[in-house]
């Protein structure tokens, strides 16, 4: 499910390579060997609104969840992050969902990503990433 109030210019390439950092820190919550294809990170809010007043204001920063999402060939996994890193410093694995599970599509500036049944808001920056997971799982559109 996607959110488009914010849509930026143009389509999102795909970025292959997941951030270094957040695949070196995401490493250490994952199985030994584990190579990690995909990476991002995004925050809970149960609404855009919501969502852009914790973003402009951190009003309600401490209410939302902030995670780290790595993908290897296995398995997504999903780590619980620190909420002034965005996400990007994990500190704990909340869940691990099947290869098979679909992350996107997503578009937007920010775009809505249903994980764990809440919605997650994620930058376009991390668009590609998202795109890459579900095509190498063979659930592109």
């Amino acid at each position: 499910m996607t959110h488009d109030s914010t849509a930026g210019p143009g389509p999102v390439p795909p970025d292959p390579a997941p951030r270094p950092d957040l695949a070196r820190r995401a490493a250490a919550f994952l199985p030994d060997g584990s190579e990690i294809r995909q990476a991002f990170v995004c925050q809970s809010a149960p609404n855009f609104g919501y969502f852009v007043l914790t973003y402009l204001t951190g009003l309600t920063m401490l209410r939302n969840t902030y995670r780290c999402v790595a993908v290897t060939k296995d398995a997504v996994y999903v780590l619980d992050g620190t909420a002034f890193s965005g996400g990007a410093r994990p500190r704990g694995l909340a869940a691990t969902l099947p290869r098979a599970t679909r992350l996107g599509p997503v578009s937007g500036r920010w775009g809505r990503l249903d994980l764990l049944g809440e919605r997650h808001w994620v930058h376009r920056r991390f668009h590609g990433q998202i795109a890459a997971a579900d095509r190498e799982a063979g659930l592109a559109d």
